[in-house]
């Protein structure tokens, strides 16, 4: 599981360290930055971010069990007229650590942050169209294809394409009431109370993720609860 926190200097020197090449800083942030990546352009990004009333909020992602800061995401064009707000710069620095979902996960916080506490009605995103594995991290968070920027971006020699994708709030609030409940029970056990021995199954359907609780002691209340999560 990961939290977020707010992009500090002191971040700065590993998020240069995990952009490597030209191409792997447009892919990462599009046009904001030139290479190599230097304190001086984190500094001018960085500006003004994560106060009170703030056009942009940049964090930086942290696995809860480790402390070990794995991503970097931010929530910019922060519009409270129009209440839109746009994620840019999505990544996960480490090799060894992508594909294990925290992707997924950076952007169920920052959509809570946009829908939930900021009230935001539009969260838009883009993405180059041969990024297949960020692609299927939006749509399975809920983002909607809106269309595609042929030929958008120049780099080097080629043509990128851009895919435009959106979640509006309603959207949002359908897929967090979309919970399913599974219950196993076995045989009770005490006049005084019941043992259960058996699993709720929980999913929620914007990270299809599942929390197992395998143990239950009931006293007329639940005294005790054994939580899993995978």
């Amino acid at each position: 599981m990961i939290t977020l926190h707010d992009f500090r200097k002191e971040d700065f020197t590993q998020l240069i360290q995990w952009v490597k090449s030209p191409e792997f800083l447009m892919q990462w942030a599009g046009p904001t930055f030139d290479y190599p990546l230097d304190r001086e352009q984190l500094e001018v990004y960085r500006r003004g971010s994560n106060k009170k009333g703030s056009e942009v909020l940049i964090f930086k992602a942290v696995d809860m069990e480790n402390e070990r800061v794995i991503g970097h995401i931010s929530l910019g064009r922060i519009d409270h007229h129009n209440k839109s707000a746009r994620i840019g710069k999505v990544l996960i620095g480490e090799e060894s650590s992508r594909g294990k979902g925290y992707a997924g996960q950076m952007i169920d916080r920052v959509l809570a942050v946009a829908f939930d506490e900021l009230e935001l009605h539009r969260v838009s995103l883009g993405v180059f169209d041969f990024n297949k594995a960020a692609i299927s991290c939006y749509e399975k968070a809920g983002f909607i294809k809106e269309g595609l920027h042929r030929d958008k971006q120049k780099v080097g020699e080629e043509y990128w394409s851009l895919w435009e994708m959106s979640m509006l709030e309603s959207e949002w609030r359908s897929r967090q009431s979309e919970i399913y409940i599974y219950t196993e029970w076995k045989s009770p056990v005490g006049k005084d109370g019941a043992f259960v021995s058996g699993f709720y199954g929980l999913t929620n359907g914007f990270t299809s993720r599942f929390i197992f609780i395998t143990e239950i002691v009931c006293y007329c209340f639940i005294s005790q609860v054994a939580v899993r999560c995978i």
